[in-house]
Order: structure tokens, then C-alpha cells, then sequence
């Protein structure tokens, strides 16, 4: 891919999508340790100095593809939501529903379970407070989002509601490091069997991880 220089507001969007495309793109193939600016750069078909133009460092274009990730995904939940909870249902039924709805998609999207996990320790060193604070407003967006939709899904939740949405987004990032063992992992799984009991399936996890917290958090009868 070649692109000539960007002269409208337009072709700048373009070629800043097809920053984004490549980086989606890599994440399909490799770890988010593994995604250089100088392999992006190559694969975008621009100079590192002019994907730099769009995105101050990697960090910065891993934190937007987060949020393009997590836009996409809470429209997915939208609809999963719709379909898969029978509001009629006892909360604690629905809870179990919620949390498998919420298992399954995240889990189905391992890239951004990893950037999730990643965010803290990796995605948000060397980015600037202007793009932090950017960062952390569609976060915040996203969050409002999310929590709307738990709540319409088991309103009993009230308040616990973004509490639960916090732990289950924190959990899939938590868990996504330990669901994809490397090479070394899987060999020493293979020579010695009994420690594949450290390995974890993500979906699963989650969702035990997920429902125990929608459970926690739904308020007790009296004298329950």
C-alpha cells in the first residue's frame, strides 16, 4: 500500500484508518508486544516519521484501536443482549444468562481482551496527558455504555452494576494472559500433564469469574 501525501481532512482520515486497519490487522497475527512501529510503518506503506504525523508512538495507536475494539464490541453486546435474556426470568437466571452473553463475546475477541490487559502496564506508557486524557474519556463513554446495557439486562444490579462492568472488562484483560500460553508454555503442559491445571480457558473463566461478581453484587433480602 502507497499513499500520496495527504492534502484534505478526508485523505488524512483515510490514511489514519489505515493505520488502524494494519494495526487490527498484526493483533490477528501477533501478541501486542510483537506490534513494532517500524513493522506497521512497512505494512502501512509509509515512513515510521509519517504514521507519527497520525499517531504520536505505538502506544498511541494501540489506544485508539482500543477504542475502536471496545465501540464495536458493545454493539455486538447490544444485540446479544436483545436476543439471549428473557427479562421475565428470576435476576438470578438473568445473571446467568448476562454473564454468558458477556463471556462469549469477549472471549471471541481475543485482541481486545489483550489490549485490555495490556492497558495499564504497557498501552499507556510513552503517550502524552493529551492523549491519556483522550484515552480515558472514551473509556469512560464506553463504560456508560456498557452499564446501561447491564442494567437493562438485570436492573435489580441498581448502582453494582459499574462495578461489574469494571471487573469483567479488568478480568478478560487479567485472564487473556493466561489463555494463550507460548510455545515453551504448551511444551512443559505436554511433558508434565498435571500442570496443565494452571491453564485456562478464557470463555469459561470468564464467565465463572463474571457471574460470581453479578451475584456478589445484587443486593441481599432482607434477613437473606
Amino acid at each position: 500500500m502507497t499513499f500520496q501525501r495527504a492534502r484534505s481532512e478526508e485523505q488524512r482520515e483515510v490514511r489514519r484508518q489505515a493505520i488502524l486497519d494494519t494495526a487490527a490487522a498484526m493483533l490477528g497475527e501477533m501478541p501486542v508486544a510483537d506490534v513494532s512501529l517500524n513493522e506497521l510503518s512497512r505494512r502501512v506503506g509509509l515512513a515510521k516519521s509519517n504514521v507519527l504525523r497520525y499517531f504520536e508512538s505505538r502506544e498511541a495507536v494501540l489506544l485508539a484501536l482500543l477504542d475502536d475494539f471496545m465501540r464495536s464490541w458493545l454493539a455486538e453486546l447490544d444485540g446479544e443482549l436483545a436476543a439471549d435474556l428473557d427479562p421475565v426470568l428470576p435476576a438470578e437466571v438473568r445473571s446467568e444468562q448476562l454473564a454468558e452473553v458477556l463471556s462469549r463475546t469477549l472471549a471471541g475477541r481475543v485482541a481486545l481482551c489483550d489490549l485490555v490487559g495490556a492497558q495499564g502496564g504497557v498501552l499507556e506508557q510513552n503517550v502524552s496527558a493529551e492523549v491519556v486524557r483522550g484515552h480515558k474519556r472514551a473509556l469512560l463513554a464506553h463504560l456508560a455504555t456498557m452499564v446501561g446495557l447491564v442494567r437493562r439486562a438485570v436492573p435489580e444490579l441498581g448502582e453494582g452494576a459499574q462495578l461489574v462492568c469494571l471487573q469483567a472488562t479488568v478480568m478478560a484483560g487479567a485472564l487473556s494472559t493466561y489463555c494463550s500460553p507460548t510455545p515453551a508454555v504448551l511444551a512443559a503442559y505436554a511433558a508434565e500433564p498435571e500442570l496443565a491445571v494452571l491453564q485456562f480457558d478464557l470463555r469459561e473463566s470468564l464467565r465463572v469469574a463474571i457471574v460470581t461478581a453479578i451475584l456478589g453484587a445484587l443486593p441481599r433480602p432482607p434477613g437473606g
